[in-house]
């Protein structure tokens, strides 16, 4: 576009041509005026064409337009100074992996087993058929100069002969130093003569949910494979470890596990180990999409014991605990559903000693806040025998502070009562299996059918009033809730219950219903139940 210069205006000549012969005062008023609406167009021109529905000569930049509803509702905010610049791209976090992976990768070996007789309930998992004389395979991860390796149990159990390969090809035999089958977790030794790879270790309690992980193991002879993935949960109870005492607050992840894997690292962005995979939920026996790993905190407790004295000697608070449910928290006034219930208090045991006492809440351990009863165990396992451990109790609508010293196994009043748990658990009195149909009511709608209390069951149980249940139907509400036949029902809501006509006007009005009740062994379980109509 080219440019040109333009004359100088001449008010006086535009003033004869426009207004003829009025005088040169009214002129100038005149002109005055229509300048200053020339100047007031030229400014609304300009709005109309860069404001918001503007036309060709739209401005760059705008100011900060807040958008949605604000920070903090529904958005992430980052702190620059808590994020490095070289983890907010694609190429930059690809290098994070790659380094990572170069990093862990040594440190994680790979494990052969030669076992004689039937595995565990993780043959499928670790590759054992359970045939006598059989090979297994695995992982595990070097967490020592020494040559200490950390496994699962599930990996070496009932081992003959173990060899271990390193990512650089060395091999060796290595013994068992000690294993915990309540964690699923094992130590073995190696005795190298040159320097070997250690993994550093993590922060369990900081990893949180949609962090980057990556597992390193073995699968499917496949050794040194790395998968990535996030953690999709933590806490996780999957049921696995046959045992009564089994200790189970997996860390979920979606990275890729499947056979070989087990014993293998997790580790975080930084190279640190987080956990020590174990499971996995499949219905084919290779992965779906759910990994589940040990965390670290409580896989360095059972090591260092293991390691030091060849056994894990852990406290105990001696109580039986079960979950919160929302309506036992608002009918006890807790609010939220949040922490569990100490359902029985052994007598004499660490609990007892330190005050706690049966229809307790356990809120927090050592300040750190439970939700439910595994993540309790898993709490208390980081604890030896001695510890003076803080617990938090929710009592009769106040909080109470205690402090309970753990005693261990080997302690007399232990001893007895792992030995009542190691035993079936058959009830104190037999069920009774000659009642007569006209004696039990039954209640379609629930899957139950309850009788009267008779003397010897009021003896027995040592109650003063309730219900037995005679009959639970397989898949009914009462079965899913985890009733079962021989159980007594000592209150519904929170209110006592005397006989079957009572629980008949319960149960006939109500769709939801908190029960209290009694266990043949005499443990005292709550359950909340609702008939999902």
């Amino acid at each position: 576009m080219s440019m040109r210069k333009t004359a100088p205006l001449n008010v006086q000549t535009v003033s004869k041509t426009i207004l003829g012969n009025r005088t040169e005062k009214s002129t100038l008023v005149t002109i005055g005026l229509l300048l200053v609406g020339l100047f007031v167009g030229i400014l609304a021109t300009l709005w109309i064409f860069s404001g918001p529905n503007g036309g060709l000569n739209r401005p760059e930049s705008v100011s900060r337009v807040e958008l949605g509803s604000g920070q903090g509702q529904g958005t992430v905010p980052l702190s620059a100074s808590e994020v490095p610049t070289a983890y907010l791209d694609a190429l930059s976090l690809n290098e994070v992996f790659k380094d990572v992976s170069r990093r862990v990768t040594p440190a994680v070996v790979f494990i052969e087993v030669v076992s004689n007789g039937p595995t565990s309930v993780f043959e499928q998992f670790s590759g054992n058929g359970g045939r006598p004389m059989t090979q297994s395979l695995g992982s595990g991860v070097i967490i020592s100069d020494q040559g200490y390796i950390v496994t699962n149990n599930h990996v070496i159990d009932e081992a003959t002969d173990i060899h271990v390969t390193l990512g650089d090809k060395r091999q060796f035999s290595a013994e068992v130093v000690g294993t915990d089958p309540t964690t699923d977790l094992a130590v073995i030794k190696i005795n190298p003569v040159q320097p070997i790879p250690v993994i550093a270790l993590g922060d369990a309690l900081s990893i949180e949910v949609g962090e980057w992980v990556l597992a390193v193991g073995n699968p499917f002879r496949l050794t040194s494979t790395v998968t990535a993935g996030i953690v999709s949960a933590l806490g996780r109870q999957v049921n696995v470890i046959d045992s009564q005492l089994g200790i189970e607050s997996f860390i979920q992840t979606d990275a890729a596990i499947n056979p070989g894997n087990s014993g293998g690292a997790l580790v975080n962005l930084r190279g640190e180990l987080v956990g020590i995979a174990t499971a996995i939920a499949t219905e084919t026996g290779s992965y779906e999409g759910y990994g589940f790993a040990v965390p670290v905190d409580l896989m360095e407790h059972v090591v260092g014991d293991l390691i030091r004295f060849g056994e894990v000697r852990r406290g105990y608070l001696g109580v039986s605990i079960g979950p919160m449910s929302a309506a036992e928290a608002k009918r006890i006034g807790l609010g939220n559903a949040r922490g569990v219930i100490l359902q029985s208090v052994q007598k004499g045991l660490s609990g007892d000693l330190a005050g706690l006492k049966d229809g307790d809440v356990l809120l927090s351990i050592n300040g750190r806040e439970m939700t439910e009863p595994n993540e309790l165990q898993s709490a208390i396992a980081l604890f030896s025998p001695g510890d003076k451990v803080p617990v938090e109790i929710w009592r009769n609508g106040e909080m109470k502070q205690f402090t309970v010293i753990l005693k261990g196994r080997e302690d007399p009043g232990y001893a007895n009562w792992f030995a009542e748990m190691d035993r079936p658990n058959e009830p104190r009195m037999p069920v009774e299996p000659d009642l007569p149909r006209e004696a039990i009511a039954l209640f379609d709608q629930w899957g139950v059918g309850i009788a009267d209390l008779v003397g010897r069951q009021r003896q027995e149980y040592q109650v003063a009033h309730g219900v037995y249940i005679a009959v639970v139907v397989k898949d009914g509400p009462f079965s899913d809730a985890g009733l079962s036949r021989g159980m007594i029902i000592t209150h519904f809501n929170d209110s006592p219950v005397f006989n079957v006509a009572a629980a008949r006007m319960v149960l006939s009005s109500a769709e939801e219903v908190l029960i209290q009740a009694i266990r043949p062994d005499g443990t005292i379980v709550f359950f909340e139940v609702n008939t999902d109509e």
